[in-house]
């Protein structure tokens, strides 16, 4: 992912992924972009070039109907002028009945049996899946639980994508190639779904 939208640079050194973005509402205004900035200071002085970061655009509800999540544009990021460089991959997600999503990496760890596939099975089973019996198939069990707690699919059209080159100057971003075109103008709401 990092190779693709910053090829320049190496990735985990020079490039980084910011995966997660979350202040408290508490904060005062402009936090966001504050914070962003110092963030990036502190990146270029330790010489990394680049930052990729999504935003999901997917607003979801529980199975009750509630919002649990209301998608975002990357407002923020629009507003620290960051390049858009379209979404990411579509893909069908699985939500779970309070709205959060149960990614395809923790389901792999349950088939798999892998580090970590007790909590997701604890998760599953608090939400109301049987406990697994011994000796059952860990990919059948997760079958079953995810139809027993009322998962369902959810197509989503990919997060959408922004870059930010980093530098003392415009020059010195400039010089840093995207590997995405910028486009324009920038997404300005959730996505119309679920």
């Amino acid at each position: 992912m990092l190779e693709r939208a910053l090829p320049g640079l190496e990735p985990h050194v020079a490039a980084l992924e910011c995966s997660r973005f979350v202040l408290l509402d508490e904060c005062p205004a402009n936090a966001e972009s504050w914070f962003l900035a110092r963030t990036f200071d502190a990146l270029l002085a330790s010489d990394v070039r680049g930052v990729v970061s999504f935003a999901d655009p997917v607003p979801r509800r529980s199975n009750t109907g509630k919002l649990v999540s209301v998608g975002h544009a990357g407002t923020i990021y629009q507003a620290s002028n960051a390049a858009y460089t379209g979404r990411a991959t579509a893909r069908t997600i699985k939500l779970l009945p309070d709205g959060t999503v149960l990614n395809d990496r923790s389901a792999q760890k349950v088939r798999k049996q892998e580090q970590g596939h007790e909590y997701v099975e604890t998760r599953l089973i608090s939400l109301g899946a049987p406990a697994p019996r011994a000796g059952c198939d860990p990919a059948l069990w997760l079958r079953d639980a995810l139809h027993a707690v009322g998962a369902r699919n959810l197509r989503h059209r990919g997060a959408h994508r922004y870059v930010f080159r980093l530098g003392k100057n415009q020059r010195e971003r400039d010089r840093i190639t995207l590997g995405y075109p910028d486009l324009k103008p920038y997404p300005k709401g959730p996505d119309l779904c679920d």
